[in-house]
């Protein structure tokens, strides 16, 4: 029986690391033995989390750093029933330049040099997001398969997968039938994401776990291994609209099955925390995570992002704050 949350910090081992080149997940056929033992200390696991904020010290330049850095794996995301084609087109601005250029200037970056790791959109907008984002090397992310409660046919799922491939995301992000984690039915789990993953083609894949709906750690951890053996390039919290979504806690236990697929299969996949992180203290804490946990490749974009949208003006807020010495008003920053 493997207790996750018992697992010490520890250098990674097993299997090398796969370059970031390599990236794509192929999965593995499913294998039960990999999941019937998982289970979570959930005292454990608090306890670990509760030491995030307070075993690193990240201050004045080296915390600006850090929030540059966290820009960069920013998937600026807007999901909402009232979102228009000019929305989108704004927000793919902020996109390109999320800092301003006086700002780089004072912390010695050249201007333009930092934007967001993607632009999250549904499928109707991703052609629009395509266009904006001409010539920026920001890829599209398009929520798919009946995002967010994922209860549309699964045939549905597929073409919608395919159609937003076709239109030029470069990032799927799924959702799971959470019916089948609820239910212990890994199988069909894993044929739904196998599914999902072939439909993909070239488009790397997110699958959103929604772990405010599949309630326990134990269902978490289970629910990760089985999704990165189907092929998942990423494991993703939650959509941002369940009751509640991202926490540290959930965070935890889903990075250490990321280590754990790892030193199994030697593939290194991708975490992203989405719902909640929303302020530049919150997402350092989330970077301390990736840091210790898997080491300093998981805080590039190509392994860790970070789905929001308000996040990108606190951050602003803050960088501003150090290079000036004055907070401005939450509204000076606005994201589109």
């Amino acid at each position: 029986m493997l207790d996750v949350a018992s697992q010490p910090v520890i250098p990674l081992r097993g299997k090398p690391p796969s370059t970031h080149a390599e990236q794509r997940n192929p999965g593995v056929p499913l294998d039960l033995s990999w999941v019937d033992g998982l289970r979570v200390n959930q005292s454990a696991v608090s306890r670990r989390v509760s030491t995030l904020g307070t075993r690193r010290s990240v201050k004045k330049d080296a915390q600006a750093a850090w929030l540059l850095k966290a820009i960069t794996c920013i998937d600026l995301t807007t999901l909402n029933g009232d979102d228009t084609a000019a929305r989108v087109e704004r927000l793919c601005a902020k996109a390109r330049r999320p800092i301003r250029d006086d700002l780089l200037d004072a912390l010695g970056m050249p201007p333009g040099s930092i934007k967001t790791g993607a632009v999250c959109v549904y499928h109707r907008f991703v052609g629009t997001a395509v266009a904006a984002l001409a010539g920026s090397g920001i890829p599209v992310a398009a929520v798919s398969t009946g995002f967010p409660a994922g209860l549309i046919p699964h045939p549905l799922k597929l073409k919608e997968i395919e159609a937003s491939v076709t239109d030029g995301a470069a990032e799927i992000d799924i959702v799971v039938t959470r019916e089948h984690v609820l239910t212990g039915n890994w199988q069909a789990l894993y044929d739904e994401m196998h599914d999902f993953r072939a439909a993909c083609g070239p488009a790397h894949i997110k699958a959103i776990l929604a772990t405010g709906d599949i309630r326990t750690l134990s269902n978490i951890a289970k629910a990760s291994m089985v999704c990165m053996m189907a092929g998942a390039d990423f494991i993703k919290t939650s959509t941002g609209k369940e009751g509640v979504n991202a926490t540290l806690d959930v965070s935890l236990v889903m990075v250490r099955m990321i280590r754990e697929y790892l030193e199994r299969t030697g593939m290194m996949i991708g975490f992203k925390p989405a719902g909640g992180v929303s302020t530049a203290k919150s997402v350092l804490e989330y970077q301390i995570l990736m840091k210790e946990e898997l080491g300093r490749e998981w805080l590039e974009p190509e392994l860790f992002r970070i789905g929001a949208s308000s996040l990108l003006a606190d951050i602003e807020r803050q960088l501003e704050h150090h290079v000036t010495g004055r907070y401005s008003a939450f509204h000076r920053h606005p994201v589109a």
